[in-house]
Order: structure tokens, then C-alpha cells, then sequence
């Protein structure tokens, strides 16, 4: 199939931009069961989506010559997540129905909202505009919906989760009966289906994602790092691939804020994106990444919805995505329009088993590997050399010139050495990371313990979460009813009703009768029972699950009482 049956506006547009045959999703909408019907898109980011749909309402906005509508209200309208990707649809629909004549209108936040109305009650044909925005023109009175014949919610999965449910319901809300509702979404979690349920009628599902959740051209790897070094680790990673753009996801602005330093410190251009950043900063950083002044971006998930940059080879997941689909989200920024990507995870240790059960989740095969180390570097740097060197080079009478007068000067040998220092003199060094593999971080785990608790007995307490326990006033307690010191005392354990906690071998017999006689009544802890307990507490639990808790347990001391009370 081909772009020829379209109106001949769109087939000139798409043959200016080199466009010769539709994506799968293009495709789908394109087919005669799709037309004017509402439409339920499963599609991954980069698929070409927003042609897609750019296409698929053509029909309510062109008339039967091919020519925009000739109506006062906006024909169509868009609603993206984010200011980026709102402004990127309204790029993309712009070249394409330019030829029909069609005026586009952004709304999204950060920009000038009069000049926006003033573009809305100038005509605009079609409005592109992110959801609290587009509320804001629309309770106003700038934005008329009377004559919509199609709107569009582009990744609704993430407009939901971001919070963004009533201002899309307010929307959806106030247009007109018989108007097409097309969703498309990389996932498709139950609050979109309830939603389709309430917009849409007997919509037709298209499907274009594929069984498989992961991007076909993304290559997933899992990085088990000490918590420790996960900062030298995204250096050592940076390095090692050198991708012409790549962007690090992390949870939180203050994170970003830190990452960013880090890096540009270490002599990586680099920039930043989050929430705290303004429209103009988030525009500067986007242009020093699309023309080559900043190779690295630290960003947030919400920052980096809509970001489409060609190059973009290479996403690490500083922080651990929380659930599969910010995990597919964040990973399909690269492997887009036939390109390979590589999206990396960096799993401290002790969180290993949830990102195996994440990755299952997501239906997605990723390769455990170790960081790279400053070795691997070294001789990534050196194929890298290498294969630069050996491309033909077109050289100008001068550039030959000084090269003879260099090997007049010096030999070839010192000349070569030379350049291999110049080259790796651009490049920030490699970090040594201290703790490589799981076994090095469970022995330094090992060195961390106290001398002397090798061989413990386990105490336990009747007391716990439920009655407040907390080890600040746990210990002093311990101390006076067992006539120790602190030092004697090891881990405390506190669980939903009882506390354990451990004691030296050579002092629990002492304990254990100083503790019997300092039993009592007196108000300052003596009242709480402390014995031996038969297991380890999580043994001891698994033993006593099920079993009926007594009605009444001692609560905590007073001070205990008076020091929370004068925290407020």
C-alpha cells in the first residue's frame, strides 16, 4: 500500500518530506474499515503515530477538493501530555496539511497565552495544545468546540497518570455529539478502556505495538552496581559507548539537579531538564543537543515526554522506572524510525529481584552484565581511534604542507602517539569502580559488621510497630533492665508486635537473669516481658503466624508519649 489514494494535499506533503509507503499504523487507520469510525491505537512512540492520525481525521477536515473546511471553530483537535510533544505534533501537522491551506494552533503551558486566543479566534483549523491549557481557553471562551469533527488523545496512558483525568473529561466533555474520538497509546491499562467506554462508540482496536512490550530495535541490559558507585558507573557507561546523544532518567528534580553537576564537572556537555526548568531553558537545552554543543541529557520522566531526538542512541535508567511502563516509556526515546538503541538499567544489588520481575512483566529479555571497566574503556577508545583513522581523508595543500614539516620535525611513531593523546585528552576519564560484582558487595557487606557479634543469642520484647516501638527508646530500656552497655547490644528488629534483638553469647545468660529480676511495674519500661527467643525473628515469625495475639499489650513508656507530643 501507498500514500496515493489520499487527497492529493497530503500525498504532495508526504512526497516533499520523502515519505514513499505508510508505517503499520499508518497503514491500519488508512484502511476502509477505519474510516469515520472512533479508534482505540495500541503504538510505541516512534512509529509514526502522529502522521497516523494526522491522517486518519483527514476526512473532517478537508472537503472534497482536498482543501481545509471552510469553518470559524477549529476542525480538529490534539491533546498531548506535554509542551514537547504538544509543540512537536504541532510542527509535524503543520508541514503536512499546509498544502491544504490549514491554519495550527499551539496551546500549551509556559507560552503566551493572548497570543494563543488571539490565534484561536483567529481561525485556527486545527488546535494542538496540552489538557490544562486547552481547559483554561476553553472555560475563557477562547476555544469553541462546536464544530470539532475529530479529536485526538495522544498518549493517553501517560495524560492519565500524570493527573490529568479531569481536565480531559472537562474537555471531552464539551464537545459535540457524532465527533470522532481517536486513543492512542503505547499501553492500554484499564482507566483507558473506562474511558473509552464513556467517549467512544464501538470503536475499532488497532493494535500495532506487537505481543512483545520491549522496542524490537532496543537492545536492554540490566548493570548490577554497589548502590554505592552508581555515579562512576553512568560515567564509565557514557564512556564506553560514546552514543552521539544520550539521556539519563532520574526520579526526582533534585537528582537531576545533582547528576547534572556531577557530569559537567567530570568534562561531559551535558544538560539538564525537569520541572524547574523554563520553557526558554528547556528549548536552549534541546537546541545544544540537537546541534552537537551537549551530547548528555539528565532529565525527569514528565520533562522528557515528546522529546524526539534523531541521534539519541542511548537511554540509561539511573533510577529504577516504577512499574513496566515507565520502564517501556522512558527506554522508547531511542530505538525510533528503524534505528538501533541500547536502554540500560542500573540495579543496585539488594533491588535485583524487582527489576528481574519488572523486566518479566514487560515481557522483555535484558542482558546482565557488569559496568564497564576502565579497561573495556581503554579499548572501546582504541577500535573507536582506530576505525576514525582509517576513513579517507581529503587533506588541503596546507594541512599536507605542515604534515611533511611534522615528519621532518618528528618521527611517525612520536607523531601517532601524539594524536592518541590529543584524542583521549577530549575525553573525561574512566572511574575505577571500587565494587564490581555481587560477591565483592556481599563480602564488604560482611566487613560492616560489629566485631564481636559473630556468635549471638536472639532476645525478644512484646512490643512493636503497633505500639509504637522505636529503638531510640528500645535501647536505653535494654540497658537498664539488663545491666549492659550499648555496645552489647547488636541488631534490633522491629516487627508489628513483638521486638527483636540480639546479645553476645558470653553475656546472655547475665542478661537474661538481670533482665527477670528488673521485672516490674514501675512505668519506665520494667512492665514489657524480655526473653529468649527460640529463632531468628524471621524464623520465629514464620512459627508463630496465625497464632491469636493477646487483647492488651503494654504500651510504650510516658517520656515516650511526651516526646512525641512536643514534636507536634
Amino acid at each position: 500500500m501507498s500514500f496515493t489514494d489520499l487527497p492529493a494535499s497530503l500525498a504532495s506533503a508526504l512526497a516533499e518530506r520523502g515519505y514513499e509507503t505508510p508505517t503499520p499504523v499508518q497503514q491500519a487507520v488508512l484502511e476502509p474499515e477505519a474510516h469515520g469510525r472512533d479508534l482505540i491505537v495500541s503504538a510505541q512512540t516512534g512509529s509514526g503515530k502522529t502522521i497516523a492520525f494526522g491522517l486518519a481525521f483527514a476526512a473532517q477536515v478537508l472537503d472534497d477538493e482536498g482543501r481545509i473546511r471552510s469553518t470559524e471553530a477549529p476542525l480538529a483537535l490534539v491533546i498531548a501530555p506535554t509542551r514537547e510533544l504538544a509543540l512537536q505534533v504541532s510542527r509535524e501537522l503543520d508541514w503536512l496539511y499546509r498544502p491544504a491551506g490549514a491554519r495550527i494552533a499551539s496551546c500549551v503551558g509556559g507560552m503566551n497565552a493572548q497570543q494563543e486566543r488571539r490565534a484561536l479566534r483567529g481561525g485556527a483549523n486545527i488546535v494542538v495544545g496540552t489538557p490544562g491549557r486547552l481547559r483554561d481557553h476553553l472555560e475563557r471562551g477562547a476555544l469553541d468546540l462546536s464544530g470539532l469533527g475529530a479529536v485526538v488523545l495522544d498518549e493517553a496512558d501517560e495524560m492519565l497518570d500524570m493527573g490529568f483525568r479531569e481536565e480531559l473529561e472537562h474537555i471531552l466533555d464539551a464537545t459535540p455529539d457524532g465527533r470522532r474520538v481517536l486513543m492512542f497509546s503505547a499501553t492500554m491499562p484499564r482507566p483507558i478502556e473506562a474511558m473509552a467506554r464513556r467517549y467512544q462508540h464501538e470503536a475499532l482496536r488497532i493494535a500495532t505495538a506487537g505481543a512483545a512490550r520491549g522496542h524490537g530495535d532496543i537492545s536492554y541490559q540490566a548493570v548490577t552496581v554497589s548502590p554505592s558507585e552508581i555515579e562512576n558507573a553512568v560515567v564509565n557507561l557514557l564512556r564506553f559507548h560514546e552514543a552521539e546523544t544520550a539521556i539519563l532518567f532520574c526520579a526526582t528534580r533534585e537528582k537531576v539537579r545533582h547528576l547534572h553537576a556531577t557530569l559537567q564537572e567530570r568534562g561531559f556537555g551535558v544538560v539538564a531538564l525537569s520541572g524547574e526548568h523554563s520553557q526558554s531553558e528547556r528549548n536552549q537545552a534541546l537546541q545544544a543537543l540537537r546541534d552537537g554543543r551537549a551530547r548528555v541529557c539528565v532529565a525527569t520522566d514528565v520533562a522528557a515526554r515528546g522529546i524526539d531526538l534523531p541521534g539519541l542512541s542511548l537511554v540509561i535508567h539511573v533510577e529504577i522506572p516504577r512499574d513496566a511502563e515507565t520502564l517501556q516509556h522512558r527506554s522508547g526515546r531511542t530505538g525510533r524510525a528503524g534505528r538501533k538503541g541500547i536502554a540500560v538499567i542500573l540495579v543496585p544489588y539488594p533491588r535485583r529481584k524487582r527489576v528481574e520481575s519488572m523486566l518479566r512483566h514487560a515481557k522483555i529479555n535484558a542482558e546482565w552484565v557488569p559496568a564497564p571497566d576502565r579497561d573495556a574503556i581503554i579499548a572501546q577508545d582504541r577500535a573507536r581511534l582506530l576505525e576514525a583513522l582509517m576513513q579517507p581523508v581529503e587533506a588541503g595543500e596546507a594541512d599536507r604542507a605542515l604534515a611533511e614539516t611534522l615528519l621532518e620535525r618528528r618521527s611517525a611513531s612520536e607523531i601517532a602517539t601524539m594524536l592518541v593523546q590529543t584524542h583521549r585528552a577530549r575525553m573525561p576519564e574512566p572511574e575505577e569502580l571500587l565494587v564490581n560484582s555481587a560477591e565483592a558487595h556481599r563480602n564488604a557487606q560482611k566487613e560492616k559488621h560489629r566485631p564481636g557479634f559473630d556468635d549471638v543469642v536472639w532476645f525478644r520484647m512484646d512490643i512493636g510497630r503497633r505500639q509504637n516501638a522505636d529503638p531510640r527508646w528500645v535501647l536505653p530500656i535494654l540497658c537498664r533492665r539488663g545491666h549492659v552497655t550499648r555496645n552489647e547490644i547488636g541488631a534490633i528488629r522491629i516487627g508489628q508486635h513483638e521486638t527483636y534483638f540480639q546479645i553476645p553469647s558470653n553475656v546472655a545468660d547475665n542478661f537474661a537473669r538481670a533482665a527477670a529480676r528488673t521485672a516490674g511495674d514501675d512505668g519506665d519500661g520494667s512492665d514489657l516481658t524480655i526473653e529468649r527467643s527460640n529463632a531468628p525473628p524471621r524464623a520465629e515469625a514464620r512459627v508463630n503466624k496465625g497464632k491469636k495475639r493477646p487483647a492488651n499489650r503494654p504500651a510504650p513508656p510516658p517520656r515516650y508519649h511526651q516526646r512525641r507530643s512536643r514534636k507536634g
